[in-house]
């Protein structure tokens, strides 16, 4: 058999959902989400092929509060440390940004809100961002592969209920972390 013709691997679709990290350099896996006002960033390491995507809700903390993944500062963390605990180099990390969009009228802008948040943590950590996508009135699906770098994203119609019933929960409910959240190493 031609190893020309060889039928391609399947990729294997992640969700990160809110609040969530993925990591990974597995050439098949592909990390997926679904933004409205959050923002997810993808940081990898080139050299290593490895990289990971965040998904989360809130800019910086409330209240001084930073422990809990629905807050950027806590997602951002998170993932960098992950990255640098399977081997990635600090000064290679490069990201890309997607989502801060304002889908719900009425509501705070958290979406622009996140997306600054996200680019400030960015610059004050030394991680080049090589492309975002920020801002607007619509949301977005976006498509990672960590191995590679490559991300594809898609507008979604505005009426993609699945986006707006997060976005109104979120807005109905914004509930404290936890006082006995774990720490985490800030660099």
């Amino acid at each position: 058999m031609n190893p020309a013709a060889a039928p391609a691997a399947r990729e294997r679709l992640v969700h990160v959902v809110q609040g969530q990290f993925q990591i990974s350099d597995d050439p098949s896996v592909v990390l997926t989400t679904v933004l409205g006002s959050c923002v997810a960033a993808c940081v990898r390491d080139p050299v290593l092929g490895l990289g990971g995507m965040n998904h989360f809700l809130l800019p910086g903390s409330i209240d001084g509060r930073n422990d809990s993944m629905k807050y950027g500062v806590y997602s951002m963390e998170l993932l960098i440390n992950g990255l640098l605990q399977r081997g990635a180099s600090k000064s290679r990390l490069v990201a890309k940004l997607f989502g801060g969009a304002r889908v719900v009228e009425g509501l705070s802008d958290i979406g622009r809100q996140n997306g600054e948040f996200a680019e400030k943590f960015l610059s004050a950590e030394g991680i080049p961002c090589l492309g975002k996508s920020l801002g607007g009135d619509k949301p977005r699906r976006i498509r990672f592969w960590p191995q590679s770098g490559r991300v594809a994203q898609l507008i979604l119609d505005s009426g993609n209920t699945e986006v707006f019933q997060a976005e109104r929960k979120r807005a109905a409910v914004v509930t404290p972390a936890p006082a006995d959240a774990g720490a985490i190493e800030l660099f």
